[in-house]
């Protein structure tokens, strides 16, 4: 061999850090093929067997196969290629690590049956396809059947969880507990009853739809009533809630009366979930949206101050 010398297993897993178990494993399923044979038969190794053994250790090290292995070392694989489709592979792993990661943090926060740990276990193994239909399904069951508030339901419709292909650890967390949320019977009979009153008040003649400016209008008013440390029941926070159920009498197309306020009061209520406003915080987490401020407290002062008056 050119007057090389030849190297031993034991040498060779000396070289390299390996057991001569595993050198002599690796040489029997070819991938490191001995040079020769010494006089009483002892497989013997050159320099480049200790290169190809190196490679054999670095992609077995990065979790590749056997198969592609032998496959990089027959040259009928380059090792980018090999090396791209096993990042790909890893995200793959890495994905369903952290889903299954935020499952079993959801299962150690709270005490669970077998069948909630078998739904955690699902939903870390669900597709893209099979999260968005188990959204769906939370939307059938509470909006079903219902001539509830058109434009909130194609907004639901719209709003589906697209976790990333490498979700953050907030993003799988958040995905658990939207769909852990979705489940919850207490929560959807809660937006049952949300749907209920919106079917109910269309059916009354409110065909008006969403009202984005007179939320904002709410939560700029009644923060500004905060800020100042206004109490809702006290005389201070008559301006605040005249400006408002003014708004609300000019949206609406009614008198600003008593009637109007105990109406407003109670659609208020009915919506003010904070589950419900949770769910949509979710999703923007999910969606790498930004998240919307909490709004519960704005429409708490707000409804405590209408009862108020």
């Amino acid at each position: 061999m050119n007057g090389e010398p030849l190297l031993s297993i034991g040498e060779l897993a000396r070289r390299t850090g390996l057991s001569v178990r595993t050198v002599r494993f690796w040489s029997d399923e070819g991938l490191v093929p001995p040079t020769g044979r010494s006089p009483a038969g002892y497989r013997l190794y050159d320099t480049a067997a200790l290169a190809r053994l190196a490679l054999v250790r670095t992609l077995r090290d990065l979790g590749v196969d056997l198969a592609t292995t032998r496959r990089v070392l027959a040259s009928e694989l380059t090792v980018p290629e090999v090396a791209a489709a096993h990042a790909d592979a890893l995200g793959l792993q890495i994905r369903t690590l952290r889903l299954r990661r935020a499952a079993l943090r959801a299962i150690a926060a709270r005490g669970t049956t077998q069948e909630d740990i078998d739904f955690m276990h699902r939903l870390a193994q669900l597709s893209d396809d099979q999260r968005r239909a188990l959204v769906h399904d939370f939307i059938d069951a509470t909006f079903g059947g219902l001539d509830a508030n058109p434009e909130l339901l194609a907004m639901m419709r719209s709003a589906m969880p697209d976790l990333p292909e490498d979700p953050t650890p907030e993003q799988a967390d958040a995905w658990v507990e939207l769909a852990t949320l979705t489940q919850d019977p207490d929560f959807r009979a809660a937006v049952r009853r949300m749907a209920e009153y919106q079917a109910e008040q269309r059916d009354l003649g409110d065909t008006t739809g969403l009202h984005h400016a007179l939320t904002e209008t709410v939560r700029e008013t009644v923060g500004a009533a905060l800020e100042r440390g206004v109490l809702p029941g006290s005389p201070e926070a008559a301006p605040y809630v005249d400006t408002l159920t003014a708004r609300y009498a000019e949206t609406f197309g009614r008198p600003d009366d008593a009637a109007l306020r105990d109406w407003i009061a109670v659609r208020v209520e009915t919506g003010n979930d904070p589950r419900a406003e949770r769910y949509w915080q979710l999703l923007a987490v999910i969606n790498g949206w930004p998240v919307p401020p909490t709004l519960t407290p704005v429409f708490a002062w707000f409804t405590e101050a209408l009862r108020g008056r």
